[in-house]
């Protein structure tokens, strides 16, 4: 083989190199393009029905905001995005503040007891900041009495006394509860209808109530719970 025959052989070389390059950079680029396609339509993936035990919806720095779950893998409290062991033995969904700190929820149960009574209950709240309900809706049915209504609350500061912190425990052992029951407003378990006003001890001071026979009444309580005076709409 002369040099001219070895130069033709040196420049078919290059130039098969040149197109196998070539081909390389198509196809990384198609498999790219279909890649991103593909990321694209799980971004926007519409489904009809989905099957799952829980859902978290976190923010992208991974900041836990919402969580839909069953009984089995309903999870414990969190507080700035670190969970706290508190068994709830319901299913339901959490609230998250944008600091991963849960601010409420909504859970229920409901099943039938070994006697044949109804166990059952819904709870929707809004807390306050690191600090439990300030606002409840509750319905409960539980061994043959039922209520539901509506509650305010006065809680703490959860700056100066978070729940789950060593002062919140110490001092709920001390008889110095983070939540006080201030208003009450539903139907109660002897079927009146209420509207109860308490005092920042958690007493009762006033009640409004209609019995389901139609009796309407005004009561006053004293600082022991006893009624001091009571004005009936049958006078």
């Amino acid at each position: 083989m002369d040099e001219q025959d070895l130069a033709r052989e040196i420049l078919e070389l290059k130039k098969s190199q040149q197109r196998l390059t070539i081909y390389c950079v198509v196809a990384i680029l198609l498999a790219l393009s279909g890649v991103l396609m593909g990321w694209e339509s799980v971004r926007n993936t519409v489904f009809d029905t989905i099957d799952v035990q829980r859902i978290n919806i976190k923010e992208p720095d991974g900041t836990i905001r919402l969580t839909i779950s069953n009984r089995t893998l309903f999870p414990g409290v969190f507080i700035k995005n670190k969970e706290v062991k508190h068994p709830r033995p319901m299913a339901g969904m959490l609230f998250f503040n944008d600091e991963g700190t849960e601010n409420g929820g909504l859970i229920f149960n409901g099943s039938l007891r070994n006697d044949g009574k109804p166990s059952s209950g819904l709870s929707l709240t809004f807390d306050r900041y690191q600090q439990d309900q300030q606002l409840q809706l509750l319905g409960v049915d539980e061994g043959g009495k039922h209520f539901a209504g509506l509650t305010f609350n006065d809680v703490v500061d959860g700056i100066e006394r978070p729940v789950f912190s060593e002062e919140d425990t110490r001092l709920s052992e001390q008889g110095d509860y983070p939540i006080t029951k201030r208003v009450f407003l539903g139907k109660s378990a002897s079927k009146d209808s209420v509207l109860r006003l308490l005092d920042g001890h958690g007493k009762s001071r006033l009640e409004l109530k209609v019995t389901p026979e139609g009796q309407a009444e005004i009561v006053f309580l004293d600082q022991k719970g006893n009624p001091s005076r009571t004005i009936s709409g049958a006078r």
